[in-house]
């Protein structure tokens, strides 16, 4: 296949157009590859102090019962001779860039679902490459080639299918199912295999006598509805009998960037914790404008040692991609919350109602609804156009000189927590369609 952009043309449809690929063992299929001592080995990307959990496994660590989201300390008593590898997001970042560019050679519709996944839409490209799987086929060869690393290829009519067998296919593999085959090989799988299908779902439709995909294909409709609900009922059995109507779509905006933090022993110190905000709103400000978005909505998300949640929001009157006007917001919810030496597990931050940075303007509160906060330091911070400018210089000496980071006075002691977690699932998936700097989930690959 040639390295060089082509056209999209539109063709007759084909019958199994869409392609789902998807790295395998991510995260530590790189540290392996970066580093040889490590191949073989069982290894495991993430946190490696007491509430460090499993970012991606190897498939060495993975015969050990070894899994992503896993506790490390778990992780650790199942393969006693495991080695843990930090995480190293933008090394990871880099490399999904150089993965999405090689599907971009084959066709402009593709739509990533996060750092090492993504759906492809190549009926316009068979002319030029071939049959659905042999695109496949030299998709992995490209990844294998130029990047060093292994990838599993799902082919079949349909988004769910595909990703359903992609996952089939593990590791370092094609599946592909025909068409005309698809309703019949479906019927003997189990629940879990349909795309929806979580394991809250499934215990619910397994108690109920649903056990395999047949099984729910023959159901009537408004009894599995009365069981998982109308819209999940709806959906699982349209996906049990191969119906997906959904396509692919590489153009759906994003809804949110944010950035979070599970710490390593939870907080009560409100220095501390307004020091954590401050870190947080920086990385998400530089997602902002790395990606030239701009939004209004700024959230605070915490969690107590309890586990109990509670999330605060402010809709600014214009957009902003200033990490100041961010602190600046997310502190006044904090201090709203007046927690009093209450124990914080996990802080978060994060930026809604986003569009093109253009848009951004110097903010001033007089347009805020009357029943949002305001305070006469908020809008003093809002109003000062100066952060904006020392905040471009910061990422341009960070971005010309690598290594080298100009950051606030209250983190330049501050080393990455090895234990920070990555964001809400919902968060990554939609900021990835915009930002290429997002913080990896983990990775279930």
């Amino acid at each position: 296949m040639s390295t060089a952009t082509v056209r999209w043309q539109v063709t007759t449809d084909h019958p199994e157009p869409v392609l789902h690929v998807d790295m395998d063992a991510f995260y530590a299929s790189v540290e392996q590859r970066d580093d040889p001592a490590l191949r073989g080995k069982p290894i495991v990307v993430g946190g490696a102090g007491g509430r460090g959990v499993v970012a991606a496994a190897s498939y060495e660590s993975r015969r050990f019962g070894v899994h992503s989201a896993m506790p490390m300390v778990r992780a650790r008593r199942l393969c006693p001779d495991l080695v843990v590898v930090p995480h190293r997001f933008e090394r990871y970042r880099s490399v999904s860039r150089q993965v999405m560019a090689i599907l971009l050679d084959v066709t402009p519709a593709v739509e990533p679902l996060s750092l090492d996944e993504a759906f492809l839409d190549v009926s316009g490209a068979v002319r030029l490459f071939g049959s659905p799987p042999e695109i496949g086929e030299a998709i992995r060869t490209r990844v294998r080639e130029e990047l060093d690393l292994p990838c599993s290829v799902g082919v079949g009519p349909t988004k769910s299918i595909a990703k359903l067998l992609s996952g089939k296919a593990k590791p370092d593999g094609l599946a592909h199912w025909p068409a005309g085959e698809v309703v019949d090989r479906l019927r003997p799988l189990p629940v879990s295999d349909l795309w929806g299908a979580g394991p809250k779902t499934v215990e619910r439709l397994t108690a109920f006598g649903f056990h395999t995909v047949g099984q729910l294909a023959d159901a009537d409709l408004p009894t599995l509805q009365r069981v998982v609900g109308d819209a999940l009922g709806g959906q699982l059995h349209q996906l049990a009998r191969g119906v997906d109507p959904r396509r692919v779509d590489p153009a759906e905006p994003a809804r949110s960037i944010s950035a979070e933090q599970t710490f390593a022993e939870d907080l009560d110190d409100p220095v501390e914790l307004h020091r954590q905000v401050l870190k947080l709103a920086e990385k998400v400000g530089r997602r902002l404008r790395a990606t030239e978005v701009a939004g209004r909505t700024i959230t605070l998300k915490v969690r107590f040692a309890s586990f109990e949640t509670v999330s605060r929001s402010w809709t600014l009157p214009a957009p902003t991609d200033r990490t100041h006007d961010l602190v600046a917001v997310a502190t006044e919810l904090l201090d709203g919350l007046r927690l009093e030496r209450v124990r914080v597990r996990l802080l978060g931050v994060g930026v809604s109602n986003l569009g093109e940075a253009e848009a951004a303007r110097q903010l001033t509160l007089d347009a805020a609804s009357d029943d949002e906060p305001t305070s006469q330091a908020i809008a003093t911070a809002l109003g000062d156009p100066r952060w904006e400018r020392v905040e471009r210089v910061a990422d341009s000496v960070a971005e010309r000189f690598r290594g080298i980071d100009v950051s606030y006075a209250a983190l330049l002691d501050h080393r990455e927590d090895p234990d920070e977690v990555a964001p809400r699932h919902e968060d990554r998936r939609d900021a990835e369609r915009v930002s290429e700097e997002p913080d990896p989930p983990a990775d279930p690959s």
